[in-house]
């Protein structure tokens, strides 16, 4: 009985077939392993570039600011910052007074609004009723995307008088009849100067503060809280063990947000500030800020020295902003450190 030979041959054809699909599968498998190598190498060089370009561009920006404050350096050298003469009549510039402008309602508006903005994110994270939550935070988002000249016409039109004829009035009454303290809180009542600048401030980055706060104080693990309600804490002693230790970094994080936001705003306080180029212990007095003074009279200024003078205060700013972040930077790298050492 002779063999059929068909049944030879057809586990050589399907074996055959089977080496077919496995080389096409090799072949396919090879070719998108290639595509996605060159897909990734794509992504991963679009995506440098983007972030080299954040790069290039603060670079470029120190260098067309120290460019442009060159002939100011030169000619003042370090005196420019502790001068506090300001004088385009006679080319004398000196960056003190914008500088204690600067420095002293950015610390006015953060000493107002931190507390401030602390009470607000504990309110609507640990005690306000639900019903309520929603639209108090929306109104605290909305407050935060008014543009900054809204804020300070209404500083200048609605705030001004009323802190003229009652506020001011009541501090110098009362804090300015004390020894030391008394100075900061003498001198003309006109609702305009470097308090009312730090006030307006304040009002500005109390949103931006309290909304960071209350992200942060949402993120704490109801266990941990209801675990401290059920020892018997009261809200008080949950919100200072157990809320505030957890999101101290987050917070001092929103705080230098709005210092920030504080440091570098124009419109507001060039409206309420009183763009005097003069120093005093009075807070009631007019004065001036680095970004009061760019506003004020970079569109006229004439002579070489004045231009360079206006780009030597952008210049300051920038350095001021740079250190404050960088010191906050680190603080929070240290405090994260400490932590994960406990």
């Amino acid at each position: 009985m002779s063999a059929n030979p068909n049944s030879l041959s057809e586990p050589m054809i399907t074996h055959d077939a089977a080496a077919q699909r496995e080389a096409a599968f090799g072949k396919a498998l090879m070719a998108t392993m290639r595509r996605q190598r060159v897909q990734d190498f794509l992504f991963h060089k679009v995506t440098f570039l983007f972030a080299l370009t954040v790069l290039l561009v603060l670079l470029g920006i120190i260098a067309s600011l120290m460019i442009g404050a060159w002939p100011a350096l030169k000619e003042f050298g370090l005196p420019f910052l502790t001068s506090v003469e300001w004088d385009p009549v006679n080319d004398q510039y000196g960056a003190a007074i914008a500088i204690v402008g600067t420095l002293v309602t950015s610390f006015l508006a953060l000493l107002i609004a931190f507390p401030v903005s602390f009470g607000i994110a504990l309110f609507l994270t640990e005690i306000c009723p639900n019903w309520l939550k929603r639209p108090l935070g929306t109104a605290v988002e909305l407050l935060a995307g008014v543009p900054s000249i809204i804020y300070g016409m209404w500083g200048l039109f609605v705030f001004a008088p009323l802190f003229s004829d009652y506020i001011q009035p009541a501090l110098a009454s009362t804090l300015g009849q004390l020894p030391v303290i008394g100075e900061l809180f003498r001198g003309p009542q006109m609702g305009i100067g470097i308090l009312a600048a730090g006030i307006i401030l304040a009002v500005m980055i109390i949103p931006f503060i309290a909304s960071v706060m209350r992200d942060v104080f949402e993120i704490v693990p109801p266990v941990l809280k209801e675990s401290a309600y059920a020892m018997g804490c009261t809200k008080w002693e949950v919100v200072r063990k157990i809320v505030l230790p957890y999101t101290r970094i987050g917070v001092v994080g929103g705080v230098m947000l709005g210092l920030g936001r504080a440091l570098g705003e124009t419109m507001a306080i060039t409206f309420v500030i009183g763009n005097a180029h003069k120093l005093s212990w009075s807070l009631f007095a007019a004065g001036n800020s680095i970004a009061s003074t760019l506003a004020n009279e970079f569109a006229e200024a004439e002579t070489v020295l004045h231009v360079s003078s206006l780009f030597a205060l952008g210049l300051i700013l920038f350095l001021i902003t740079f250190v404050v972040l960088s010191a906050a930077k680190l603080m929070l790298l240290g405090m994260a450190h400490k932590e994960g050492g406990k």
